[in-house]
């Protein structure tokens, strides 16, 4: 016995050790937060920026808090279904397929229904002979000009559910790049995902991140005279034919009718003109008519610049407007890695980035064929910089600059390596959960976890005496290895895990009162006490045993099934199953034994 006690005894000191190993981090990381929240402001970011890497590392091997604790944003996102439609029939769609889709779209808006169930019934009801085929092509899932429509449906069905996934995988890769510890980004249904992000505060900075498609594309721009011509007829033709309405006045913009009283035209180089912030949505609007793009140079567009800038003499922030080659000389497909850096002439932000093989060769070509003249570097529909090609470029390298800072910079190399998103994602719904509620539910869940210990122990005490006391060390002991437990595989702790630690009071001394009910009835029965502690340890084994099983096993079901909050309960339900046999079967017995027979003292059991 002695010997056997002497094994258990190592195991008992080395889960202690281990957890307590664990959780140092975390008691480590509250003594540094309260110190660094009673200094003032300079001094804290003093030390916060000294201390840096060490701090970090704690941060990094606390205890975490889930989203209902600490605060967060809670976000789901949707994939633009229609969007993707449109890139899959890219090189066949026209008027009409827009047309469609622009129905179908707008329809499952109003109904909350399937875009591609509505696009196909909108398409059939124009037209049962139809082929939806004439839109769409792969040769990998076997569409050809032959497919039926509903073969096109399952196609659009199964496009789309991929392109999910693989928005959950680049979601996933930018959080994890940004620093977001224990995220949740979990799939609903066909299109949405459903991300939970605990100790944002950067809110807006998160909103890019997850939007951003990262569609990164390298064009020539348009050329100059060409481009001057186009301005030149398009602001004769809203001056001339669409006068301006009696009465109109600067102070009411959405009745004026000249383009110019809310673009600047200078028509100088491949600069298209400029426009207040405000003003841009209706001067491209003014801009996409039909009669003003037929007045277009051929295959050239017009594209905002990313950045804003300040005109001389202005106290507003315009934004540049620039004509653009439509043709696609190169994707952001061809990086293999980004970096931020700094322009060493400016010591402005920029992103540097390399390119593979097959992207460098292009490269090479594109800039030697283009000395002399801009080329446009384009993110997500906006032209980031058009630098002017200098030399032939062979190594594969280019830069984006005109970025507003480090961070916007940083994000930018997140998304590019994380790769582009396979259509837009649109928020539609957000939540934000404060500071102030997730101190209120931790302080909430932490005096019902005292409240609840304290009740259970002064019971225990009272009704088993010395037992019940060794019960209650054993149950302290039991919180501390939940705890460890939870650090030690960085799992996240979250209010319905707080719930699952009360539960797990109860059942730790559920053991115990099976034990101790069956020690008392072997001593009534007139067995001595050293005997009647080896038989109810042995007799009630069964019991607590299939008890915490059959309890584990809907813990792992939970978890397996569940979500969100409903995981947080079974992770914590399964480590404090795991601690409170231990505590009961091996803590308790170790106690029992010393007592009883190392030093031979009479422990009362009620």
């Amino acid at each position: 016995m002695k010997e056997s006690n002497g094994t258990k005894i190592i195991f008992i000191i080395g889960f202690i050790l281990v957890t307590g190993y664990y959780l140092q981090f975390s008691v480590r990381h509250w003594l540094e937060q309260r110190h660094i929240n009673s200094l003032d402001e300079q001094a804290r970011v003093e030390y916060v920026e000294t201390n840096f890497e060490r701090l970090n590392n704690l941060r990094e091997k606390t205890l975490n808090f889930g989203l209902d604790l600490q605060g967060g944003m809670y976000v789901t996102l949707e994939l633009a279904t229609g969007q993707l439609l449109g890139e899959l029939a890219r090189e066949f769609r026209d008027d009409e397929f827009d047309n469609v889709l622009s129905i179908a779209s707008r329809r499952a808006l109003d109904n909350n229904t399937d875009v591609i169930d509505e696009f196909v019934d909108e398409f059939e009801n124009r037209d049962a002979q139809a082929r939806l085929s004439r839109y769409f092509r792969s040769d990998s899932e076997n569409i050809t000009r032959q497919s039926t429509n509903d073969e096109i449906k399952s196609f659009l069905q199964l496009q789309r559910n991929a392109a999910v996934d693989r928005a959950v995988e680049i979601i996933r890769n930018r959080i994890d790049r940004f620093g977001v510890t224990e995220p949740s980004i979990v799939k609903q249904g066909s299109n949405r995902i459903v991300v939970e992000l605990p100790g944002v505060d950067d809110e807006e900075r998160v909103r890019n991140l997850l939007r951003g498609t990262a569609r990164l594309e390298f064009r020539t721009m348009a050329n100059p005279s060409e481009l001057q011509g186009s301005l030149r007829r398009i602001i004769d033709y809203y001056e001339t034919s669409m006068p301006p309405a009696e009465g109109d006045t600067l102070a009411q913009p959405e009745r004026v009718n000249t383009l110019t009283d809310i673009f600047i035209p200078v028509g100088e180089s491949v600069i298209f003109g400029y426009a207040a912030a405000e003003d841009t949505a209706a001067v491209m609007a003014k801009l996409r008519a039909e009669e003003v793009q037929r007045m277009m140079p051929r295959d050239t567009e017009l594209m905002w610049a990313a950045q804003s800038e300040r005109l001389q003499g202005s106290n507003r922030d315009y934004y540049t407007l620039l004509g653009v080659r439509r043709q696609i000389e190169l994707t952001g497909e061809v990086i293999t890695d980004a970096r931020p850096s700094f322009d060493p002439q400016t010591n402005q932000p920029e992103v540097s980035m390399s390119m593979n093989r097959e992207g460098a060769r292009r490269w090479s070509i594109l800039t030697g064929a283009n000395i002399g003249r801009p080329v446009a570097i384009i993110l997500d529909g906006y032209v980031y910089s058009y630098p002017t090609v200098r030399s032939q470029i062979t190594e594969g390298r280019s830069s984006i600059s005109g970025i507003g800072g480090l961070s916007e910079a940083e994000d930018l190399v997140n998304i590019l390596l994380s790769g582009a998103l396979p259509a837009p994602l649109d928020i539609v719904e957000e939540r934000t959960v404060g500071a102030t509620l997730g101190e209120a539910s931790i302080r909430s869940g932490f005096n019902s976890a005292i409240w609840g210990l304290t009740l259970v122990a002064l019971f225990m005490i009272f009704y088993y005496r010395t037992g019940g006391a060794i019960a209650d060390l054993a149950l302290i002991l039991n919180i501390i290895f939940i705890l460890g437990i939870l650090a030690a595989f960085k799992a996240t702790l979250t209010l319905p895990g707080i719930a699952g630690i009360v539960l797990t009071i109860g059942m730790a001394v559920d053991a115990n009162v099976l034990i101790f009910d069956r020690i008392r009835e072997e001593m009534r029965v007139g067995k001595s006490l050293v005997a009647a502690i080896d038989s109810g340890y042995k007799n009630a084994m069964s019991a607590i045993l299939d008890a915490n099983i059959t309890t584990f096993l809907t813990a792992v079901i939970l978890f397996s099934f569940g979500m969100g909050p409903i995981k947080g309960f079974a992770v914590t339900l399964m480590a404090g199953i795991i601690a409170s046999l231990f505590s009961a079967i091996v803590i308790t017995r170790v106690i029992v034994d010393s007592l009883t027979r190392g030093k031979g003292l009479n422990v009362s059991f009620g």
